[in-house]
């Protein structure tokens, strides 16, 4: 039970999310089906309260002695997101299938944490928003559990 609570603490956290917990469970020796429904679940819990007070709280610590910094930070990665965002889609439903595949690709910055951030940034609807992060999470899973157990490696010794 141990191994599922850290698996579950490690995609909750920013930027190391789905995209690191998938492979510590896995490298760990749980099973990878249950490993992905636990990733994606802590993932998506902190997308709401992102969504909804993520940019006040920033905006509020920008100016904070020991914190300004690195709110400054955040809040400069939420809208520089949301920009790219919104130059490669533009408005419509092209947001939403650019935000699915900006939290999809499992590169760093490009998970759950900062597509949420971008979307509240660009005032997108939140129930579009939580949808379209979920399939990238989805996606990033498959993604990443395929890397775990070796997928790829095997696929590119074959060619």
């Amino acid at each position: 039970m141990k191994k599922y609570l850290l698996v579950f603490l490690i995609s909750m956290i920013p930027i190391v999310e789905l995209r690191g917990a998938l492979p510590v469970g896995i490298g760990m020796g749980l099973p990878a089906w249950q490993c992905y429904v636990i990733c994606i679940i802590g993932n998506m819990i902190p997308v709401p309260f992102i969504f909804f007070f993520a940019r006040k709280v920033l905006i509020w610590g920008k100016d904070k002695k020991f914190i300004g910094k690195f709110f400054t930070w955040c809040y400069e990665k939420g809208e520089k997101g949301g920009e790219k965002l919104k130059g490669k889609s533009g408005k419509g439903k092209g947001v939403y299938i650019a935000l699915l595949l900006f939290v999809g690709i499992p590169l760093p910055g490009t998970g759950a944490w900062t597509g949420t951030l971008a979307a509240s940034f660009l005032d997108l609807d939140f129930k579009k928003s939580v949808i379209a992060c979920m399939g990238g999470v989805l996606l990033a899973g498959i993604i990443m559990g395929l890397a775990s157990m070796g997928v790829f490696g095997a696929i590119g010794a074959i060619f």
